[in-house]
C-alpha cells in the first residue's frame, strides 16, 4: 500500500476493511465486534498509608504466625482497600516477594479456562451438549459433553494419577512437558477406568478442564496461550498475566517458587504434568486478578447473562451453601452469594473469592503449601463476606480440599514431590 497515491490510500483502506469484515463473517457467522478500549488500570492505584487497619492486623498476624507466604488483595465497591507482600518467592535466593509477583495460579485457572469456553460457545464455535468425541474422535469415554465437564460431574479418571502411574511404570522422562494434545493421546492409548459414569454426580476432577484447554484448542485453531492472550488476558487488562507450559520451556520463567511441606527445604520441581494447562498452566498476579473480577463485571469477556448462568448451582448443595456452577464454585445464602475458586498445585495454595452482592474481592496467593489459608473468619467478617468456609457450617476439623491429592498418590507425592534445598552457599547455585 505504501505504492499508492496519498489521493487513492484512503479509499483502498476503506475498501479492504469492508472485504476483512466480510470475509471474517464468513468464516465465522457472527458479526465483527468493534475493538474494546483499553481497560483502565487506573483502579490499580492504591496507597499503603490508606491501608484498612483491620484487614492489616489480621495479615501481619497471618504471616506471623500461621506461616502465610505470599500476596494479598482486597477490593470493595472497585477499590482497593489492602494491599501487600509477605515473605519469599525464592527462599533458597533469598528473593522476596513484591506485589508484581507472577504466582501459578493452580486451580484459579479454572475461572478463565471457562471463561473461554463461554466465549466461544457464545460466538458459535461449540455448544455444552457437544461431546469431547467432536473435537477429539479418538477419545475413549462416550457420553462426556462440555457441561459436563465444566461441572465436573463427567465421571473421568484423573490423568494426574492416572498417567503418573504409566510414567513410573515405564520410568519415562518426567522432566519434560507434555502438550494437552499428547495428554489426550495417552488418555485414548491407555484409557483408565472411569471413576463413574457421565452426569452420575459431581467429582472434582483436574482432567474435566484439561480437556476443556484442549476442546479451546481445537474449536478456536490455535494453541490454548494464544487463545488466552488475546480474547482474555488483553481484554480485561491483565497485562502481567500469561500462559506457562513445561511443553514450551525447559524452565518456566517464573521467579516465584511453589515450597512444600511447610518447610523453606522444598521448593517444588516443575515436571511433565507442567505442560498440559487449562486445569492450570495461567501465572498471574493479585492485581491482574482483581482486573479479572472488574472485566467480568463490566461485561467485556462474556454476556451478563452467560455469566448469570457460569454462576448457576449445577450440583447438589454441600453442607447447604456450597456448590459449583461452570468453572466457579458457588457460595450461596439468603440474599448472599460469593463465587470463588481455590488452588492448590507444586507447593502454591491460594483463594480468589467475589462477593457478588456486595462487591467485595478478596485474594490470597500463596507459595507455601501449609494450612495458613484455612484461618480466614475474620477477614470475611472484617470484609462483610460471608465465612466462606465448609468446615463453619457443621464439618468439625481442618477442611477438606478438593484440589489435594488422592490419598492413594498422595505417600508417593510426598517421597517425590519436593526437592530439598539447604541454605548453604555450596548448595545455592543449584536451585530451581
Amino acid at each position: 500500500m505504501r505504492f499508492l497515491s496519498q489521493k487513492n490510500l484512503l479509499p483502498a483502506i476503506f475498501l479492504l476493511s469492508i472485504q476483512a469484515c466480510s470475509s471474517h463473517n464468513a468464516e465465522k457467522s457472527e458479526p465483527a465486534a468493534a475493538p474494546l478500549a483499553k481497560m483502565d488500570t487506573s483502579i490499580l492505584k492504591y496507597d499503603p498509608a490508606k491501608a484498612d487497619k483491620r484487614i492489616d492486623d489480621f495479615m501481619q498476624n497471618l504471616h506471623l504466625h500461621a506461616g502465610f507466604n505470599g500476596n494479598v488483595l482486597v477490593a470493595k465497591n472497585g477499590k482497593i482497600i489492602y494491599e501487600n507482600a509477605f515473605g519469599w518467592a525464592d527462599y533458597p535466593n533469598q528473593n522476596k516477594l513484591t506485589l508484581n509477583s507472577q504466582f501459578e495460579l493452580a486451580s484459579i485457572s479454572k475461572t478463565m479456562t471457562a471463561t473461554a469456553v463461554l466465549q466461544l460457545m457464545e460466538r458459535g464455535k461449540l455448544r455444552l451438549s457437544d461431546s469431547v468425541q467432536r473435537f477429539f474422535p479418538n477419545f475413549p469415554y462416550h457420553g462426556v459433553t462440555i457441561r459436563m465437564l465444566l461441572t465436573h460431574r463427567s465421571g473421568l479418571p484423573n490423568y494426574v494419577y492416572a498417567i503418573d502411574d504409566v510414567f513410573r511404570k515405564e520410568h519415562r522422562d518426567q522432566k519434560t512437558g507434555v502438550t494437552n494434545q499428547q495428554m489426550m493421546d495417552l488418555l485414548a492409548q491407555y484409557k483408565p477406568a472411569r471413576y463413574n459414569v457421565p452426569d452420575k454426580g459431581y467429582h472434582y476432577n483436574n482432567s474435566n478442564f484439561m480437556v476443556l484447554g484442549s476442546i479451546i484448542e481445537k474449536a478456536a485453531q490455535m494453541p490454548y496461550a494464544q487463545y488466552m492472550m488475546q480474547n482474555v488476558f488483553l481484554p480485561a487488562g491483565m497485562y502481567h498475566t500469561n500462559v506457562y507450559s513445561k511443553a514450551n520451556y525447559t524452565k518456566i520463567p517464573t521467579k516465584v517458587l511453589g515450597h512444600d511441606r511447610n518447610s523453606w527445604k522444598y521448593s517444588v520441581a516443575q515436571n511433565y504434568l507442567d505442560g498440559p494447562v487449562g486445569d492450570k498452566g495461567i501465572y498471574s498476579t493479585v492485581g491482574d486478578l482483581f482486573m479479572f473480577d472488574r472485566a467480568l463485571r463490566a461485561g467485556r469477556l462474556i454476556k451478563q447473562s452467560t455469566q448469570d448462568s457460569a454462576y448457576t448451582n449445577r450440583v447438589p448443595l454441600k453442607n447447604g451453601h456450597f456448590g459449583y456452577g461452570y468453572g466457579w464454585h458457588l457460595f450461596e445464602g439468603p440474599n448472599q452469594k460469593v463465587v470463588y475458586h481455590t488452588g492448590w498445585w507444586h507447593g502454591y495454595r491460594h483463594n480468589f473469592l467475589r462477593d457478588m452482592k456486595e462487591d467485595v474481592v478478596i485474594v490470597l496467593l500463596d507459595n507455601m503449601a501449609n494450612g495458613s489459608l484455612l484461618h480466614l473468619d475474620n477477614l470475611f467478617k472484617i470484609t462483610g463476606m460471608p465465612v466462606v468456609r465448609a468446615g463453619a457450617y457443621g464439618r468439625d476439623g481442618e477442611e477438606e480440599d478438593a484440589q489435594g491429592p488422592a490419598p492413594a498418590a498422595a505417600k508417593a507425592k510426598k517421597k517425590e514431590g519436593g526437592v530439598k534445598h539447604t541454605t548453604s552457599k555450596k548448595h545455592k547455585a543449584a536451585k530451581h
